[in-house]
């Protein structure tokens, strides 16, 4: 049988994950009556909810062709933002060719360079497919000159730059070689993987070798790990070891379990050859970017490449609030040192430390995104967390202290450009290009520290009346810009445990923005609020209304109408707080808070930092 193995590469929501299903319904993966979920290649519920791809998956397809010759294609869906992009650069060692998937209106985007650049540097030849061609807003043949422009600045060579070109809507299920196609099948696309890519040319014969590039965990079966097979063949029970990047052998065992990838599905088999993509269970303590390999081999495969370093890192502490325990069962500091060991194990990108008091830990990664995702993953695994203001890495460069810088690419409306553009200049943003996109929007492109980036995006989302789209990509160390000014105003700190009142609220609402609502439970140190002013300010949101013999002449508590409070999501009060202050997160609920919940330590910690 034939064997091809190709990655898609695309921006988020440029519509590979819909693509993969049409695949699998028209290679006959899934039967015509099946029922299955649309995007199934997004499987956890984060996926869903947020509609990207976080982790990098497995598949594959079985396509015939008019002559009735069989091609097994394994499929790798990749992670389109650059925040889960140490998933994209290990998945690439495994494939033999790439798909580029470019949305028809949007064009190259900023994550589109970054897995671009990783894949050309390895020498791997993309297929271009120009996606959503029936959107009315389309424009193929600018965005084709895009893609053009943007392999010869990745220094593509002759043969990468002569790439085959396919126009395709993945929801509609079709694809041809001219931009006027509206109807038909994918048939163009599994013709173009079968005569581009080539097939695994790998020594069967050879001593076994695989270079480990995902790890997962089953309960039944322990670490499970996933790469392509550069040599030899595999076998059941057959023994293997591994071997770290330096050639020291890790740990020896058997191959308990091999699994072969059948749709969506892990299939066990008996034996794999050089070439195919497996799973292999039966190692306790190998891990990703490790050799396995035949007891005999003393070299590792090299092609594992360095991955971007961390840029950014939180603190994630024991949840101390009052309600602490209420409504998680995992708050021991052991229990979430265990937990964040084992993310670290199977997330290169992930870097964990323990403080020196041993009931915190810094975490770091590649942005708020892929770290949000982790406390996400926490909190509704039942874990309770204190977490601590992003701030970023900086390095010792030739010229003294560096920091990182990302390229920040915009599109907005005309009109919002001006106020997009003087916002980015505080945050010591340089603008590096200015162009129309049209329909009326204009794209720009900045080069900004890191730094003033964070809590930002809830801003330009409401600077642009939620119409403008940011794209974030690590571009470079740069030297240090300086102080950066940070949130401009105060918070309205609870002075009382209990429950929020009604008549309280309503005395405070021209003090600011209230974060909460009449029965929500507060506690001594809690941020309800920000006030209107730059200072902080402490608050009785407890306080009821005096009960006397008089009849009242004003409103009752039950006609109290208050203004909706601004709830906030993980992320965006993740972005909103202050050094001084955390964020405390439940199962259920996600609370502001002070670092120091009694006053006078706040004021005494307020003295030792001006002192500093």
């Amino acid at each position: 049988m034939n064997l091809r193995n190709v990655a898609i590469i695309a921006h988020v929501d440029h519509g590979k994950t819909t693509l993969v299903d049409q695949l699998f319904r028209q290679s006959g993966t899934f039967r015509d009556n099946q029922r299955v979920e649309e995007r199934a290649m997004d499987s956890s519920d984060l996926e869903k909810e947020r509609g990207i791809t976080i982790l990098a998956k497995c598949t594959s397809v079985e396509w015939a062709d008019a002559a009735g010759q069989v091609t097994h294609i394994n499929i790798v869906d990749t992670p389109g933002h650059a925040d889960f992009g140490a998933e994209v650069e290990r998945i690439l060692s495994m494939v033999d060719g790439v798909i580029l998937l470019v949305d028809a209106a949007e064009g190259p985007m900023p994550q589109t360079k970054f897995v671009t650049g990783k894949a050309l540097a390895l020498g791997l030849k993309p297929i271009v497919v120009v996606n959503k061609i029936d959107r009315p807003d389309a424009r193929a043949a600018e965005v084709l000159d895009e893609i053009f422009e943007l392999f010869l600045n990745l220094e593509a060579n002759d043969e990468q730059l002569d790439f085959p070109t396919l126009y395709a809507s993945g929801r509609a299920g079709y694809a041809g070689t001219e931009d006027s196609v509206r109807s038909g099948d994918l048939t163009p696309l599994f013709e173009a993987i079968v005569s581009n890519v080539p097939a695994p040319g790998l020594d069967p014969e050879a001593e076994f070798k695989m270079l480990a590039t995902l790890l997962d965990r089953d309960p039944f079966l322990g670490r499970i790990l996933t790469g392509r097979i550069e040599s030899g063949r595999l076998t059941v029970n057959m023994p293997i070891k591994s071997i770290d990047v330096d050639g020291n052998t890790v740990e020896e065992g058997r191959a308990t379990k091999v699994f072969a990838f059948r749709g969506l599905e892990r299939v066990p088999v008996e034996a794999a050859q050089a070439g195919d993509i497996v799973a292999i269970a039966g190692l306790v303590k190998a891990t990703v970017s490790n050799t396995i390999a035949d007891p005999a081999v003393t070299e590792p495969v090299t092609k594992a490449r360095p991955i971007d370093p961390p840029t950014l890192a939180m603190n994630f502490a024991v949840n101390d609030s009052p309600y602490a325990g209420r409504d998680g069962d995992k708050v021991q500091s052991r229990v979430i040192r265990d937990r964040l060991a084992r993310e670290a194990e199977g997330n290169v990108a992930i870097r964990v430390t323990t403080a020196a008091d041993n009931d915190s830990f810094e975490v770091a990664g590649r942005g708020e995104l892929q770290l949000g995702v982790l406390i996400e993953t926490l909190r509704r695994e039942g874990f309770e967390l204190s977490i601590g203001r992003p701030r970023v890495l900086f390095r010792d460069g030739p010229g003294g202290r560096e920091e990182p810088y990302e390229t920040v690419v915009v599109d907005v409306d005309d009109e919002f450009s001006g106020t997009v553009i003087d916002k980015m200049a505080l945050r010591k943003a340089e603008m590096t290009d200015m162009r129309p996109s049209g329909g009326g929007k204009t794209r720009l492109t900045f080069s900004a520290p890191s730094r003033g980036l964070i809590g930002y995006h809830g801003e330009f989302l409401s600077d642009t009346r939620g119409t403008g789209i940011m794209n974030r990509l690590f571009e470079k160390y740069g030297p240090y810009k300086g102080p950066i000014q940070g949130r401009q105003n105060g918070v309205l700190i609870s002075m009382e445990q209990g429950e929020a009142v009604a008549y309280a609220l309503n005395a405070l609402e021209d003090r600011g923005v209230l974060f909460i609502s009449p029965g929500d439970k507060l506690y001594e140190g809690m941020v309800i609020g920000e006030n209107a002013k730059p200072q902080d300010l402490e608050v009785n949101p407890l306080k009821s209304k005096q009960l006397t013999n008089f009849r009242a002449s004003g409103p009752k508590d039950e006609n109290i109408r208050l203004t909706p409070p601004r709830r906030m999501t993980l992320e965006q009060a993740i972005a909103y707080i202050q050094d001084d202050e955390l964020v405390e997160v439940t199962p259920k609920v996600v609370r502001i808070r002070k670092r120091y919940l009694e006053p006078h330590e706040r004021k005494r910690a307020s003295r030792k930092a001006e002192a500093a």
